[in-house]
């Protein structure tokens, strides 16, 4: 594939024209090529995506609690998204990869495309900054926000598949502390999972309380 297939495809991507193509160029070309990859662009592009969709989170999701902001930040920035939005842009054909890398079927790997699509938000941040990469964050991005990818499922649920995806058993949760008058309880609940550290988390009811620990408990280990 051509610079001139690669320019078209951009032109029809961005929201701004490229204006330093070796950027994108950079961006779309892996280590295994021997020259010049995405890896540093990615580093930055990584760190813009958060920032961008962290902002987005906050001000769609006004009534929302850090750690449901969290969860559905972490489902929309994972390596798994990003590589899924890169498929649907139609980017593997246009990936620079060496011979090794393509025969070990680096073109549909998801830590390869959801890195190139973090570096293209890295190169187009670089040419045009911060107001064009959160354009293209949002065209990209926005719908995800309104779909199950944007609204994960409840903490409880998730831990419980999790545990059966690992073979465990279901979760255990036991309230280990309440104290408080009976107008303002507070309730400590530790979860525990055979094979992993039991995790604590405090709430003002018991459910809250167990909600708290199962999303610990998944930010620690899953």
């Amino acid at each position: 594939m051509t610079n001139s297939d690669h320019d078209l495809w951009l032109a029809a991507l961005l929201p701004e024209t490229p204006t330093d193509r070796e950027l994108y160029y950079r961006a779309l070309t892996h280590g295994s090529t021997g020259q010049p990859d995405y890896q540093r662009l990615e580093f930055l592009g990584d760190r813009i995506l958060g920032l961008v969709i962290a902002d987005m989170l906050y001000h769609r999701y006004k009534d929302e609690a850090e750690g449901r902001l969290s969860h559905r930040l972490n489902a929309l920035v994972s390596g798994a998204t990003c590589a899924d939005i890169a498929r649907q842009i139609g980017l593997p054909p246009y990936l620079r990869l060496g011979k090794q890398a393509r025969d070990d079927g680096a073109q549909q790997s998801d830590n390869v495309l959801g890195d190139v699509m973090e570096a293209i938000i890295g190169a187009h941040y670089l040419d045009h900054g911060l107001d064009a990469a959160r354009r293209l964050i949002e065209r990209l991005w926005g719908p995800l926000l309104e779909t199950a990818n944007g609204a994960p499922k409840h903490p409880k649920s998730e831990l419980q598949e999790w545990c059966a995806t690992h073979g465990r058993k279901v979760p255990e949760y036991v309230i280990t502390k309440k104290e408080g008058p009976p107008h303002a309880m507070r309730f400590e609940i530790t979860v525990t999972v055979k094979g992993f550290a039991p995790v604590t988390a405090s709430a003002n009811s018991k459910q809250a309380a167990e909600t708290a620990a199962a999303l610990a408990f998944l930010e620690a280990n899953a």
